[in-house]
């Protein structure tokens, strides 16, 4: 780059030609894909071209490139984002991932269920009301002051009880299941 700011066009030429590999393995780590890897490397070598004489041949050239081919790769993926895009691909539509429930997710989900609610029946008389009444019901302190015959104090601390205890039940069965 040196030389090219001298004035040597041979120079000027072979950095040009030795940095499009560069470049396009630049963009590429930006997340720059397809063809728009190409714009980039064109505009990069363009403001190359343009701000050749402000860089300082007192510091290496690489980071020097590897800021101004990064600025271009966020300037094309801000445009590319900006407009919506169809894409006929028939392979990547069969080929996508279903964005539905990962499959045995819901037997999963009613096996979890199904031991909360076996702990939540070993739970003393208090604590499992509180679980029901404001967590599973999802009744205000009020609705369930009213509907259990118990304090708010009482029900806040029955369920906060019933919590840790719950936890300390779950965790022990989730490591006797060597999960």
């Amino acid at each position: 780059m040196a030389a090219a700011q001298a004035g040597d066009a041979a120079a000027y030429r072979q950095l040009l030609r030795d940095c499009l590999p560069v470049i396009a393995g630049m963009a590429r780590a930006q997340g720059v894909r397809g063809e728009a890897v190409d714009d980039v490397v064109q505009e990069t070598l363009l403001t190359i071209h343009r701000a050749r004489a402000t860089y300082d041949p007192a510091r290496p050239f690489l980071p020097w490139l590897r800021a101004i081919t990064q600025r271009r790769a966020i300037d094309r993926l801000r445009r590319a984002g900006r407009r919506p895009q169809e894409v006929h691909d028939p392979f990547a539509y069969e080929a996508h991932a279903d964005a539905g429930p990962e499959p045995g997710a819901r037997l999963e989900a009613q096996e979890r269920d199904a031991r909360l609610a076996e702990a939540v029946k070993g739970l003393p008389e208090g604590q499992r009301q509180a679980v029901e009444q404001l967590a599973f019901q999802e009744r205000s302190l009020d609705e369930a002051a009213a509907l259990t015959g118990r304090s708010k104090g009482a029900l806040k601390v029955n369920l906060h009880r019933a919590l840790k205890a719950l936890r300390a039940t779950l965790s022990r069965e989730k490591e006797g299941d060597g999960v």
